[in-house]
């Protein structure tokens, strides 16, 4: 099958025939890939849309600690500190940083007896720089 890769993103292409209507060389129904049955096609339009597995390379792991280091990434780019990556400008949203730092703090209070030790810390460390940063930013 052909492949392209653009920015992360594999594309392959399934189809049996050829532009012209004639099928592919090696190429049936039978040996191609398998088409869902309409009970899984009626799951996917329920859950949404499937995970792409060939332009995820760049993700980090799903877990706490990395979601509390993206919230904390967030509010340092509402404070300016990395450009935009479509217009390449820094620019301040410090009602954005609120926002952001509010929602860590939410997270703390819900999370309240359920974390570990570590986790515990990073969450505490985070709100005490973001918070201070805040308020250096605001005065």
């Amino acid at each position: 099958m052909e492949e392209k890769k653009q920015k992360g993103f594999v594309v392959k292409d399934k189809r049996f025939f050829e532009e012209g209507g004639e099928a592919r060389p090696g190429e049936t129904e039978e040996t191609g890939p398998r088409k869902p049955s309409p009970e899984a096609d009626e799951r996917n339009q329920t859950e949404g849309p499937a995970e792409e597995t060939g332009g995820d390379d760049f993700l980090t792991e799903v877990n706490f600690y990395n979601f509390v280091l993206s919230l904390s990434t967030t509010a340092m780019f509402h404070f300016g500190d990395f450009p935009d990556p479509q217009t390449s400008r820094a620019e301040k949203n410090l009602p954005a940083a609120k926002h952001t730092i509010d929602i860590l703090s939410m997270l703390k209070e819900k999370t309240k007896g359920n974390l570990e030790d570590h986790e515990n810390r990073l969450l505490d460390g985070v709100l005490y720089e973001l918070r201070m940063r805040y308020v250096r930013e605001k005065g």
